[in-house]
């Protein structure tokens, strides 16, 4: 008998494979989790870029939000000063309808500033300084928050350590 004769009848009596082995499937479902594992944390660290890109676009809107009413009440602007520690009590008189001079005005103005702060921003707190030389006067307004979420509470601007809040700083003229 030809050699070839005998490979054909040892092929016939082998039964083709069908499917996949179960060794297969195993890599595979390895391969898919990996990969999934891989998309959830490509789609955490969006999500943290994304708040933290919120926070600081709140931060300077609430910033410049100080600054145009401090240009609006410009004869006040000493009225404005404040601190990021000092909680600004609700005034008075509330001058949303009311007549109220320019001090009022200020008290009033910083009052709805710090609330909106606290309401938008994470440990969020708002100071306003000045600075004269010679005969011109600079407001630095300050916007601190906790981006991290780490309960910090240091509102040195620039951060100056892990300690610190966050902060948007914006200088300007009445």
């Amino acid at each position: 008998m030809p050699l070839g004769e005998n490979m054909n009848i040892t092929n016939q009596h082998r039964m083709p494979q069908k499917g996949f082995t179960l060794l297969e499937v195993m890599v595979a479902m390895v391969i898919f989790a990996v990969g999934m594992l891989g998309l959830a944390g490509i789609q955490a660290l969006s999500l943290e870029g994304s708040h933290s890109s919120y926070s600081r676009s709140q931060a300077v809107l609430l910033a410049y939000e100080m600054v145009d009413r401090m240009k609006a009440n410009s004869s006040a602007g000493a009225n404005y000063i404040s601190t990021a520690a000092t909680a600004v009590a609700q005034p008075a008189t509330l001058c949303d309808g009311a007549t109220c001079g320019a001090a009022q005005m200020a008290s009033f103005d910083l009052w709805q500033w710090k609330q909106a702060i606290q309401n938008s921003l994470l440990s969020g707190k708002g100071s306003v300084a000045s600075a004269t030389v010679g005969t011109i006067t600079t407001y630095t307004i300050s916007v601190h928050w906790d981006e991290d979420r780490t309960g910090v509470t240091g509102t040195d601007c620039p951060p100056d350590d892990a300690n610190d809040l966050r902060c948007f700083q914006l200088i300007t003229q009445l």
